[in-house]
């Protein structure tokens, strides 16, 4: 199908299909970010720092708006999750005002200028030892105030050590907005790149990882490019790029991987082949596989991903309460308990041992679905931390 049929067809049938296969977000509960009076004793309390190419918005419990702006904005956030929280959830106030003791909300949100984002990451990692930043990046149809709680909902669950860092482009968090989230999140590449830049060259930062979803796997990919492609090499502390059903065609994600230099950090790459969100957008490109729905072990994949070192995480078999199998890295608890802190603390999927041992909170089947993806052919023993050679070219 040529490009300009694919987008009549998204034109026509786009809106439809994605309604139908993201359902789940229908009625979705009122933006949530003004900050609450108090929060429980026993409340658990995410700090995020952020950097934006939205807009700010008038409206406390928005914050930031689907519009788009040029440079980056800067913000701090608490979040407060409910005592008794179950992890991957995320628990939604339906109308009002959250309540801190059921429900996920913010204790505190400010904006900071460029220069106090850097004055409060430094006192931040002073304060907590934490010199590992975590830099998280959202997919398509987000609203600022999910991207925040999911992302500390994460950090929450996973147990990382890290210093945590939302990066939110301007979607608009509707689901008939693909195309208009595409072209924020190619608008949003050089506010990435920047960040990355920022955090790698700070000294208080020891190393800085990568999570990115869906759509925003393809704008952390398309960052580093430019990095790469900027500085002849990508900066030897981003150690990490951890994408979560990326929402990437397979041919660019293969071309994209030959301009990362000599150096290149080290790869994981979270598959589902029943990603129905990601059927969706293939269809709406009218091209080849997307990164996140491949067989890893069907050819030509399984020599590719093989010879270009990366550890892939087979999701298939995981079930959540998320319809679509779209947001399995997040939301299922054995996932994001098992593999998410390792992942966070730049250690390797590879080597000799089972991530889901340090668990210690998983069915033996659940146990026995994930190990088998991990050692799997796939699954190269290599040593964490930085590695050389090796892309997602062939």
């Amino acid at each position: 199908m040529r490009r300009t049929d694919s987008l009549a067809a998204w034109r026509c049938l786009g809106p439809m299909l994605l309604a139908a296969a993201l359902a789940g977000c229908a009625g979705r509960p009122p933006s949530a970010l003004a900050p609450v009076a108090s929060i429980p004793a026993n409340a658990h309390v995410v700090e995020l720092l952020v950097s934006t190419t939205r807009r700010e918005a008038s409206d406390p419990a928005v914050l930031f708006s689907g519009e788009r702006q040029p440079d980056s904005r800067f913000a701090s956030l608490s979040i407060s999750i409910p005592p008794d929280h179950v992890v991957g959830d995320i628990s939604w106030a339906q109308g009002g005002q959250p309540d801190p003791a059921t429900h996920f909300a913010a204790a505190g949100a400010r904006r900071l200028a460029s220069a106090d984002f850097t004055t409060t990451l430094r006192q931040r990692i002073a304060r907590t030892g934490r010199s590992h930043v975590l830099v998280f990046v959202h997919g398509y149809n987000t609203r600022f105030d999910e991207a925040a709680f999911r992302f500390a909902q994460i950090v929450h669950d996973s147990g990382a050590k890290v210093t945590p860092v939302l990066f939110s482009w301007a979607s608009w968090g509707t689901v008939s907005a693909y195309p208009y989230d595409r072209v924020s999140a190619e608008i949003a590449r050089n506010g990435l790149e920047s960040l990355l830049t920022r955090l790698a060259n700070d000294p208080s930062v020891s190393e800085v990882s990568v999570l990115a979803h869906s759509m925003g796997g393809w704008l952390a990919m398309e960052a580093i490019r430019q990095m790469a492609i900027r500085n002849g090499r990508i900066n030897g502390r981003i150690r990490s790029i951890m994408m979560a059903a990326p929402d990437i065609d397979i041919d660019v994600a293969m071309a994209n991987g030959s301009d990362l230099g000599s150096y290149r950090p080290k790869f994981s790459l979270f598959v589902s082949r029943d990603d129905r969100a990601l059927d969706i957008s293939r269809f709406i490109w009218g091209s080849r596989d997307r990164l996140g729905s491949i067989d890893p072990d069907a050819e030509p994949y399984r020599s590719i991903l093989a010879k270009a070192g990366v550890d892939v995480i087979d999701l298939t078999s995981i079930k959540t309460g998320d319809s679509t199998g779209h947001g399995k890295f997040a939301q299922s608890a054995e996932v994001v308990r098992s593999i998410g802190a390792r992942l966070a603390a730049g250690q390797s999927l590879g080597g000799g041992s089972n991530v889901t041992e340090q668990a210690g909170l998983l069915t033996q089947g659940t146990i026995n679905a994930v190990g088998q993806v991990l050692t799997s052919p796939l699954t190269l023993t290599q040593p964490s931390g930085p590695t050389a050679g090796g892309s997602l070219a062939p």
